[in-house]
This record gives structure tokens, sequence and C-alpha cells, in this order.
């Protein structure tokens, strides 16, 4: 399948992922908030998984007290557990889960990935796959705190060093250190609008 290029457009909506726990290192909520609270300085909206639990409660709560837009999305068989973020600007709630990352997908112009669990990885991997795919050339920003992503990083390099991705895949990728690297990175760059939304399911 081929994406027709389109016009870029500025970013206005960050889609944030990362972990419904808060790890084992206070640096890493510290780090949460800390973007959370830049999203809003940015002008930006937050679009992330709607859950009051672990990083993703943090950078959604910093980024609500700092007056940005936050939009949340959730599967009903998690909302139904009661985890869901009050004080959302808007709260959408899904049949399932890929309704979820579809939606997410949909609202966002940008993506930055925080530490996080298997769920992270699930939507890190996809998001660079249609990337890959060219569904997509929206930014994708990988926070390295304290190197928690080194290995994935080096796993993408050895599957391109292998043979079974093509080099500008290990380029999918734009590696940060900090929140604010995050910020002023999205600052630079311009998104275009994916022409394949009703396609990706």
């Amino acid at each position: 399948m081929k994406s027709t290029p389109q016009p870029t457009t500025t970013i206005r909506n960050v889609c944030v992922y990362c972990g419904s726990r808060m790890g084992n290192k206070p640096s890493y909520e510290q780090l949460a908030k800390d973007l959370g609270g830049r999203i809003a300085g940015a002008g930006l909206g937050l679009v992330y998984g709607a859950g009051s639990i672990g990083l993703m409660g943090v950078v959604a709560r910093a980024a609500r007290d700092g007056g940005a837009p936050v939009i949340g999305i959730i599967p009903e068989h998690l909302d139904a557990v009661e985890i869901t973020q009050d004080g959302l600007t808007e709260l959408h709630v899904t049949q399932n889960m890929h309704e979820r990352k579809k939606m997410m997908f949909d609202r966002s112009d940008a993506f930055v990935i925080l530490p996080g669990g298997l769920g992270t990885l699930d939507e890190t991997f996809e998001i660079m796959t249609w990337a890959q795919l060219s569904l997509h050339r929206k930014p994708i920003i990988l926070i390295n705190h304290e190197d928690y992503w080194t290995p994935l990083v080096d796993l993408v390099s050895n599957v391109v060093e292998a043979g079974f991705a093509a080099p500008e895949n290990a380029t999918l990728l734009s590696v940060v250190e900090t929140a604010e690297d995050a910020i002023e990175l999205l600052k630079q760059m311009e998104t275009a609008p994916s022409d394949a939304r009703s396609e990706l399911f």
C-alpha cells in the first residue's frame, strides 16, 4: 500500500506511552511529572490511556494541572475496574484495546515514550511498524532516561544489522535523555496527517 504525500502540520496533540506502574526509582515519577508539565507549558495537548495509576496518572495530572487539554482513551474492561483519571478534558471508552490504540493514533500528532512495561513495548513497536509501512510520518521520541531504553535501542540496531530490517528503520525512533529534550525536539518538528486511518485495522 502506498501513502500519498500530504501537507505537513504543526504538532498540537502528543500521545505519551508509559507504564501503569511507578517503577522502582523515584526519578521515573519525576520524569513523568516533568514531561506533563512541559507539555502544558508548550501549549500542547496530551493523549494517553486515561489511567490514574502509575506513570500514566502522573503525566496526566501534571499536564492537566498545567492547563493542557488531556484526552483519555480507555477500553471498557479497564474503565469497569475504576482506574480512570478524573478531570480529563475528554474521556473516550472503547470496546477493546485495538480500538483504543487506533483512536490514540488518530488523535495524536506525535508520540513520546517514557519508561514502561510490556504494554508500552507493544505500543512502541506497533507505532514503529506503522511508520515502517509508511502508514504515518508522525514523530516518535524515546526518552532514554538513565539508559532504561538502551536495550531496546540496541535490539533495533541488531535487527537492522542482522538484515531483518532496512537501515532507515534504525532512525524511526528519535532518542533523547530528558523531558526538556523531547519537548524542544517536538518544537522543531512537523507531522503529516495519516492517509490510512481507516486501514489500520
